[in-house]
C-alpha cells in the first residue's frame, strides 16, 4: 500500500508542477465507459493458463488543469465494475478444464496527458497511475465428464491449492496505464483506449505457510468512453 501511495503522490505533484508554468485550464468532463477485459493471474509457483474474457464498465470524471506548450494535462478518476479471473490450461491427460471469474469494483486515478486538438478534432493521449480495487464475488467452473471425471492428481508441479480456495485479500492495488485516441465534437468526446493493469497485491495469502508466493491480477482492456464537458 505504501508503493501505491507514493505513485499517487507522484502523479499529483507532476500535475501541480506543470500547472505552475502552463496555461491554466478549469475544465470538467463526466461520462461513462465500457469495454472488454482479457485477464490472467500471475501465480508463483506458476500455473499454466490462458486469458479469461470479461466485461468492464463504469463512470469517468476528468479535470483538465492546464496546457503546457502542446501538452494538455488532466487528472482522471474512474469507478468501474470489472470481471477478471483466469482460465487454466490443463494438459495432464485428464481432459479437465477449470476457470474462475472474479468480480471487482476498480478505481483508477490517472495522470492524463494529451496531444492534439483541444476543442474540435482528434487528440492522442496516454493515461498512467495507481489503481485500487475491491473484490466483490467469484465463480468457479469445473469441466469434466462421467468418462473423464475430475482428477487433479497429475497436475503440473502438483499445484491444486487454487481449486475451491477463497479469495483472502479483498483489497487490491496496482498500477495501470494505457493510450488511445479521443475525438472531440460539439456533442461530446468519443474515446477509444487500450489499457494494461499490473497488480501489486495478491488475492491469496503469501506467507511462507501459504501455497502461493504471488497471486496477482493482470488485465488487458479495450475500452470506449463518452465524455461531456460540464465546465469549460
Amino acid at each position: 500500500m505504501r508503493r501505491l501511495s507514493l505513485i499517487l503522490i507522484a502523479c499529483i505533484v507532476a500535475i501541480k508542477t506543470m500547472a505552475q508554468v502552463g496555461e491554466l485550464r478549469d475544465n470538467v468532463s463526466i461520462g461513462f465507459n465500457g469495454g472488454y477485459n482479457l485477464s490472467s493471474v500471475d501465480f508463483s509457483p506458476t500455473i499454466k493458463q490462458g486469458l479469461q474474457p470479461g466485461y468492464t464498465g463504469g463512470a469517468t470524471l476528468r479535470y483538465t488543469t492546464e496546457k503546457y506548450f502542446a501538452l494538455i494535462c488532466a487528472a482522471q478518476l474512474e469507478v468501474n465494475f470489472a470481471q477478471r479471473g483466469w482460465n487454466e490450461t490443463i494438459d495432464d491427460g485428464s481432459d479437465n478444464t477449470y476457470r474462475r471469474t472474479t468480480n471487482y469494483i476498480e478505481i483508477p486515478f490517472f495522470a492524463h496527458l494529451g496531444w492534439g486538438k483541444e476543442n474540435r478534432g482528434f487528440q492522442f493521449f496516454i493515461n498512467a497511475g495507481p489503481q485500487i480495487g475491491l473484490f466483490l464475488s467469484d465463480e468457479e467452473f469445473y469441466g469434466f465428464t462421467q468418462e473423464k471425471p475430475w482428477d487433479p492428481s497429475n497436475r503440473p508441479n502438483n499445484q491444486t491449492a487454487q481449486y475451491g480456495k477463497k479469495v483472502e485479500n479483498t483489497l487490491e492495488y496496482g498500477i495501470a496505464g494505457g493510450a488511445g485516441i479521443e475525438l472531440k465534437t460539439g456533442i461530446g468526446n468519443f474515446i477509444v483506449e487500450g489499457r494494461y493493469f499490473f497488480g501489486l497485491s495478491d488475492m491469496f495469502g503469501n506467507s511462507k505457510a501459504d501455497p502461493f508466493g504471488r497471486s496477482a491480477n493482470t488485465t488487458i482492456t479495450a475500452k470506449i468512453t463518452y465524455l461531456v464537458d460540464i465546465l469549460k
